[in-house]
């Protein structure tokens, strides 16, 4: 014979379960699915601070039309204000009137203008690599916070799910103990459980709300915007580490990261503008034409002039050895990303391969175990051979196991990243 307890147990416990199965698949009509390559296409085409560095690229390229210029011939004049003699203003034809006219133009020597058209063409490299390092940077950012994203909605879905099947709970068990047929110190433990749930819940919303903020911002969607992250499971299988030489990826690193190649470019562009302080010690020459209707021998004077200064004082030696100081620099700053490139793949690498281990060790097939070990429970619970709290605890123990393996799970998408940033180039996809 099935005693009233037994039965308010079975009740309870069926309840229980069925508010665990219920699953939160629903999406509100206005959410936007997301998959990863979408969000990059976006970020691409729509980034801010992409687009103001691809600015600064430009800017760049407009310094070599600049060097290219030659600089505009001078045209100078003067003329007879008042002649004191016959009381006349503006006499400009003889035999009383005066007036002259030049125009000289400024040739640079020392190939001054070839020079100066190496040293933009070196400085639109500069800001090419500031461009793709920034991409680089900013690509890791925004797959890095896809991921965490994915992973914490993941998450959510399971506290959605527990607080839901809890809710159900509690108030079968609330209604039950209006009816004297349960002990208070149960319900107790029921909604204590509830009210934890929902507090991790809403710092958990809390903190996607903030990264989803971080990744509207990457790619421009609108603030109101709902996104729900979509990842092929693929992904997950597809990344074998194991395949991975770390010799490959120090040189992926050397030949690819755009910082490295900055900092080379640096040089070069330190080493050209050396060679135009050099030029310009070398002093120009100004070549004037000029005609003078009588002001001096004979009438009508045209004269051929020509200027330069003496380069006895300036030689431009300050500038010229700050450029060599800069060449040296830029060659110790080379030495200093080469050492910190080395060691940045190292510690990826080696993150990589321990958080591999450690997801390696993990049976994949615990949750689905774990799904059939409650059926094991609910006999147990059922023959009262678990209490109230035995049970909660093992539902507790579930969501700990979840949210460990969705952490592990994104640590590792992660690693991944991590070495696609390091290398400055797509190892994994």
């Amino acid at each position: 014979m099935i005693t009233p307890s037994l039965k308010l147990y079975q009740f309870i416990l069926c309840i229980a379960l069925l508010g665990f199965a219920e699953k939160s698949v629903a999406q509100s009509a206005d959410t936007l699915q997301l998959t990863l390559p979408q969000a990059e296409k976006l970020f691409v085409q729509n980034n801010y601070q992409l687009i103001a560095q691809n600015y600064q690229t430009d800017q760049a390229k407009a310094d070599i039309i600049t060097a290219k210029l030659f600089d505009n011939p001078t045209l100078s004049g003067e003329t007879q204000l008042y002649n004191s003699e016959n009381k006349r203003f503006f006499q400009t034809s003889l035999p009383n009137g005066q007036y002259s006219a030049s125009i000289s133009q400024l040739v640079k020597l020392a190939g001054k203008r070839n020079k100066n058209i190496q040293l933009a063409a070196a400085g639109v490299k500069m800001a090419e690599y500031q461009y793709f390092d920034l991409m680089r940077t900013l690509r890791y950012n925004l797959r890095s916070n896809f991921y965490k994203i994915y992973y914490a909605q993941q998450s959510a879905r399971l506290y959605q799910e527990q607080i839901s099947s809890l809710q159900q709970l509690l108030s079968a068990s609330e209604a039950q103990l209006k009816a004297g047929n349960l002990a208070v110190k149960d319900v107790i433990r029921i909604k204590s459980l509830v009210y934890t749930l929902q507090t991790e819940y809403t710092n958990l919303e809390n903190d996607i709300e903030d990264m989803e903020t971080e990744l509207k911002l990457m790619t421009n969607l609108k603030a109101d915007s709902n996104i729900n992250l979509v990842m092929d499971p693929a992904e997950e299988q597809n990344y074998q580490l194991d395949k991975t030489v770390y010799t490959g990826l120090l040189d992926s690193a050397r030949n690819n990261r755009a910082d490295l190649k900055l900092t080379q470019s640096g040089i070069t562009y330190a080493e050209k503008s050396l060679m135009v302080q050099k030029a310009m010690a070398v002093p120009d020459v100004e070549v004037s034409l000029v005609y003078d209707l009588q002001g001096s021998h004979p009438n009508n004077y045209t004269g051929l002039g020509l200027s330069i200064p003496l380069p006895l004082f300036n030689r431009n030696q300050g500038e010229i050895k700050k450029a060599k100081i800069a060449i040296d620099a830029g060659k110790n700053a080379l030495n200093q990303q080469e050492a910190t490139l080395e060691n940045e793949v190292s510690n990826s690498y080696k993150t990589a391969l321990h958080t591999e281990n450690l997801y390696q060790g993990f049976d994949k097939n615990f949750n689905t175990d774990f799904d059939k070990l409650i059926t094991e429970v609910i006999k147990n619970f059922r023959n009262r051979n678990l209490s109230l709290i035995e049970f909660t605890d093992f539902y507790d123990s579930y969501r700990q196991n979840v949210l460990q393996m969705n952490d592990i799970k994104y640590q590792r998408m992660n690693a991944k990243e991590e070495i696609n940033y390091v290398t400055g180039s797509t190892i994994f996809k």
